[in-house]
């Protein structure tokens, strides 16, 4: 229980205690003046990539001059010595990369139109295909017989080199019915072929193909010996001709497992000598 006071005793005073609160957390400002800088950093960075895709080539130089140190001792420590950051580059170098920022100042390639390249880029295969094709194409055409057997022959491009189809229709036929005996006129395509690329010294493969047609009952033999033996025949008219025995590389009958036109397995054009001059 509190003390009574007396009748003559003051009363006591009253304190009255003040506290200020002071302002933190969220409520300061120094966050202002962090964010204010970064803005400030991210602006010149974007500015300086600005300058650097709208200014060409010697204008960019100028300005690196001008902001270059120009004591020895402090140019020779920057970002584009040896040593320095950079490592003897410079940022206004012609980048590398396929979109320049509208750089300026590199060099371009020019390849002359007849150059065929060394023996890594294909050069020797090239200039082979081309001109077994061209002579080719020139002694078919330097007789009227020659003019009236060029529709027989097909030359396709491939990636072991060029290949000579000699193809059958329904006038004409490379080989006597049912047999490896070579026809008048397809010896005369034989000798034309053996003028073109004989002086290429490319190696050779042969491939013989057959239609589908069966042999008849009782009849010895199947498409994939005469496809065989047909090809066999072709590289001996080759070698007739004049073409070494050495040219050849490979030679094969794939019977009709090839065929030109695979809509009919019958059609004429499914018979055909495949000669591919190797690069």
């Amino acid at each position: 229980m509190a003390a009574k006071r007396g009748k003559n005793e003051p009363p006591k005073p009253i304190i009255v205690k003040k506290i200020t609160v002071v302002a933190g957390g969220h409520h300061g400002g120094a966050w202002k003046v962090a964010y204010a800088d970064f803005v400030t950093a991210m602006m010149a960075f974007f500015l300086l990539l600005w300058i650097l895709g709208a200014t060409t080539e010697k204008q960019r130089k100028g300005i690196a001059d001008y902001f270059t140190p120009t004591l020895v001792k402090n140019k020779d420590a920057s970002a584009g010595s040896a040593a320095g950051l950079l490592g003897g580059s410079s940022i206004t170098d012609v980048d590398k990369y396929p979109h320049r920022g509208g750089q300026t100042g590199s060099k371009s390639l020019t390849i002359p139109r007849d150059a065929t390249g060394g023996p890594l880029e294909g050069g020797s295969k090239i200039k082979r295909s081309a001109h077994a094709k061209q002579e080719l194409q020139q002694k078919l055409q330097s007789s009227e017989r020659l003019r009236k057997l060029a529709k027989q022959v097909r030359l396709v491009d491939t990636t072991e080199g060029v290949r000579i189809d000699l193809v059958d229709d329904a006038n004409f036929s490379m080989f006597r019915l049912g047999t490896t005996v070579l026809t008048p006129e397809a010896a005369e395509l034989i000798h034309a072929i053996t003028a073109a690329v004989g002086p290429s010294q490319g190696l050779l493969t042969i491939r013989g193909h057959t239609d589908a047609l069966p042999y008849k009952q009782g009849i010895y033999g199947n498409n994939w010996s005469l496809s065989a033996g047909r090809a066999e025949a072709t590289r001996q008219a080759l070698m007739r001709d004049g073409i070494g025995e050495d040219r050849f590389k490979r030679i094969e009958g794939v019977a009709d497992k090839e065929l030109l036109i695979p809509a009919d397995p019958h059609d004429p054009r499914n018979r055909r000598i495949s000669i591919t001059v190797l690069d």
